[in-house]
Parts: C-alpha cells; structure tokens; sequence
C-alpha cells in the first residue's frame, strides 16, 4: 500500500540558503529510489523559510529505507540550523477505496 507523506521544514533564516541546498539534494537523491512515487518540494510564497515535501512511496518498507539513505542522515545533521523539528504527517487520501 502506498504511503503518503507531507512533511513542513521550517529554516532559520540565517541558513536557509544551505538547508535549501540540502532539501534540493534530497530531492534529486530521493527521486532515484525505487520505491519513491513522488518526492515533490515546495517553499512558501509568504515565508522563505518554510518549506514543504510532498512525497508518495511505494510501501512503508521503501520509506524506512529512505530514512536510512546518507543524504537524509545529511538533513538530521541540520537540524539545529531550524527554527523547530519537522512536522511530518502519513496520510491517506480520501477520495481511494
């Protein structure tokens, strides 16, 4: 079964520039897994420093692989450079039997 996942990362300004490179990173990286469906990344049109995935995958079982990957142990290292911890969501859409 798919996994849905939405995950807001706010920066602080002071580092936006490498946390965005980093997130940019994790973009291209993610999208070469075989399990990821959609690994999208949005940034705010209000607050610079937010910014938003948007990510399918293809079992629960390709997610914690994912997690596993050296450029998402890349991110966990930034995370003093936030202004909080990640909010992630798993979801399910509403509209699929």
């Amino acid at each position: 079964m798919p996994v849905y996942l939405t995950a807001v990362i706010k920066s602080k300004t002071a580092h936006r520039d490498e946390v965005r490179g980093t997130l940019l990173n994790m973009v291209t990286e993610s999208r070469k897994e075989s399990a990821c469906l959609q690994y999208d990344l949005y940034q705010d049109d209000s607050d610079p420093n937010i910014f938003v995935f948007q990510e399918i995958w293809a079992s629960r079982e390709g997610l914690d692989a994912h997690n596993e990957q050296p450029y998402i142990h890349a991110f966990r290292a930034l995370l003093e450079k936030l202004e909080t911890n990640p909010d992630v969501y798993l979801t399910q859409p509403l509209d699929r039997a």
